[in-house]
């Protein structure tokens, strides 16, 4: 497996698949770093040569990925927590902090998963 920004992306999907795998590579993103290293997006990964590969990574080189993105966001929710924003209040409930409506929606968020209602009874399980 080709080891690119310290990930293991999957060697028998297209290479163009497979650096979506990276934490804050998209199919854009992939799509462009393909393209500035004339590699063709329809080959597997486990089809790259090293120097590909290599080409890869210096290229992926410029844009935040991975550790540095991981640290990005989470330094900007603690920001927002820490100078006390909505946004930042939302986050530490674990509720959602776009303007989403809670009355009905957001139930797997708040933890409030609802079983439909049974028909009645349920007959018991042995025969007496």
């Amino acid at each position: 497996m080709p080891r690119i920004a310290g990930v293991e992306i999957p060697e028998n999907k297209r290479i163009e698949v497979s650096l979506t795998y990276i934490f804050g590579v998209g199919p854009t993103l992939s799509k462009k770093l393909l393209a500035q290293a004339k590699i063709s997006p329809d080959r597997r990964a486990k089809e790259l040569t090293a120097e590909e590969v290599n080409v890869l990574r210096n290229l992926m080189e410029v844009y935040k990925i991975e550790g540095d993105l991981r640290r990005e966001i989470s330094g900007n929710v603690k920001r927002l927590k820490d100078i006390g924003a909505y946004r930042g209040t939302r986050h530490a409930k674990g509720l959602p902090t776009r303007g989403q409506r809670t009355r009905t929606n957001s139930r797997t968020v708040r933890g409030n998963v609802r079983k439909t209602m049974g028909s009645g009874r349920k007959p018991s399980a042995s025969p007496t």
